[in-house]
């Protein structure tokens, strides 16, 4: 486990740590956890600094949170959702935990007044970007499942992602298959669903389309519509049918 003598976190330090807690309900056991899930990859590079078995960044604390934090999504939504197919709560899952979600996470719980980077990556905007912010908010899980363990960290995990699920649940109806798609495919595989159309039937004035939508190296269809986007909304309703985790 990481530690770190208290004596080197300044009082100013403390003082921001500490009002970021009382924000959230929350109280560290070892302040030097917290301290260090916010403490961006860029600063340790430009001290030129690397791991050698001690904890310099707050990556290793990210892994962890991210990690925890789908475990106690996924059991909620097992628990809440028992007539839902595993496609489906994919799909909520992956919305919930997304880069922009727990961005906009990070921003409500006052993580980007935490934040410590390198001089380089403050001055090229790290502060605002999404991907710096939300894995912070994986590190703060990560760093407080280490200090106080499952239960604590549940609750906390819960309380910013409660609100999210029961929005997601409240708007899915409203969004279309092919957004949802790409949301989940994005998550899960770090790549944007392709459509392709195939053919094209019928004569000139009622043409039919025929797609397909291409996942990595798998292929879903075709389905056809009289225009290219109903197929394309079709086929990826297809896929979010036939969805399923590897």
């Amino acid at each position: 486990m990481f530690e770190q003598k208290k004596n080197e976190i300044s009082v100013s330090r403390k003082d921001t740590l500490n009002k970021f807690q009382k924000k959230l309900g929350i109280k560290f056991k070892n302040l030097s956890l917290l301290n260090l899930a916010f403490y961006h990859r860029s600063v340790m590079n430009e001290l030129g600094k690397a791991s050698s078995g001690h904890e310099t960044c707050n990556e290793r604390l990210e892994f962890l949170g991210d990690a925890v934090q789908d475990m106690i999504v996924a059991t909620y939504l097992y628990e809440k959702l028992p007539n839902q197919s595993e496609g489906f709560l994919s799909q909520v899952k992956s919305v919930v935990v997304s880069e922009p979600s727990l961005a906009q996470i990070a921003l409500d719980i006052g993580v980007k007044n935490c934040l410590v980077l390198g001089h380089g990556e403050e001055k090229s905007g790290g502060r605002d970007k999404k991907a710096i912010l939300a894995d912070c908010v994986e590190a703060v899980i990560g760093a407080l499942y280490l200090d106080q363990g499952f239960k604590e960290t549940e609750k906390f995990v819960l309380s910013l992602m409660i609100p999210r699920i029961e929005n997601v649940l409240h708007n899915h109806g409203q969004k279309d298959p092919k957004t949802l798609l790409q949301e989940w495919f994005q998550k899960e595989k770090k790549m944007c669903p392709r459509y392709e159309l195939v053919s094209t039937t019928g004569p000139e004035h009622q043409k039919v389309f025929n797609v397909v939508v291409h996942l990595g190296d798998k292929v879903v269809g075709p389905e056809c519509g009289f225009s290219k986007k109903e197929a394309e909304q079709k086929v990826a309703q297809l896929a979010l049918n036939k969805m399923k985790i590897d």
